[in-house]
């Protein structure tokens, strides 16, 4: 047995500068929000953020000046509007922003989580964004072999971190999703580390008990953190619901020129 539970300091330092990130959940529901405020308040630098659909904890990471390059296919607030940090830095040319699309992304993290190099995607050739990325070399075109026409591929994509906050986690890494799992199994089989917080840690018997609560293994994962209520002001399934009051107000006060420190108050 391996002992993976250690304290956020510890886990941050698994982190390095540059590194690719993609973190768990979507949009208000089941972000990694306590993790990404001490990333956020850490020294780290130059960080880059992936995902297909994020939220809260991904706008909050940008506020901290802590990233400098994003990729993803959309980044909303959902009914307020587009995410406020990210907005404000891309538009003052202070983040790298390379769009993508849903079906793209999942193509390249399921390929990242096969084992392949590249996964076909049905994305429109005719799209504007397909020329972008076929500079950027981040997709392909490659001929299909039983109709001749061309097929887009996307690159496999590999994060250096997956950041997951799941209901409960044993000291070896197991963890358990409850509700919507989103593309967080992807994320977690294509990234080259992966960190999980947890709501609770369970002891070992408890996976023994009923093997099918086990979504994440253990053998995937390189630390365990204990953080109750870590999703929180977003939702956790099952156990409490996004405080939509204050994601308002985080909203509204980035757009109003808050600095990190003080919104991380709000939050």
């Amino acid at each position: 047995m391996t002992n993976k539970l250690v304290d956020l300091n510890y886990a941050i330092e698994l982190i390095n500068d540059g590194d690719w990130i993609t973190i768990g959940g979507m949009s208000f529901h089941r972000n990694p929000m306590a993790f990404a405020k001490a990333l956020g308040s850490s020294n780290r630098r130059n960080l880059r953020l992936l995902d297909r659909e994020p939220g809260l904890a991904f706008d909050l990471l940008i506020l901290s000046g802590k990233v400098g390059e994003v990729r993803m296919a959309m980044a909303s607030f959902e009914r307020f509007g587009i995410a406020p940090a990210f907005r404000i830095f891309a538009e003052a040319g202070k983040l790298r922003v390379k769009e993508d699309v849903c079906e793209a992304i999942m193509a390249g993290l399921r390929a990242g989580a096969f084992g392949l190099p590249f996964m076909v995607s049905s994305v429109d050739l005719r799209s504007n964004i397909v020329k972008m990325h076929l500079d950027d070399n981040t997709w392909g075109l490659t001929r299909d072999p039983f109709t001749g026409k061309d097929v887009l591929v996307v690159k496999a994509i590999e994060p250096d971190v997956a950041v997951i906050h799941v209901h409960n986690a044993d000291a070896e890494g197991n963890a358990e999703l409850v509700g919507p799992k989103y593309e967080d199994l992807l994320k977690v089989y294509a990234s080259k580390k992966v960190i999980i917080t947890a709501e609770q840690i369970v002891n070992e018997d408890y996976f023994k008990k009923d093997p099918s609560r086990l979504t994440i293994p253990g053998i995937k994962v390189n630390a365990v953190i204990e953080l109750p209520r870590g999703a929180y002001p977003t939702s956790m399934y099952g156990l409490y619901e996004a405080n939509y009051d204050a994601i308002k107000s985080y909203y509204e006060s980035v757009r109003s020129g808050i600095n990190y420190n003080d919104a991380v108050k709000i939050l």
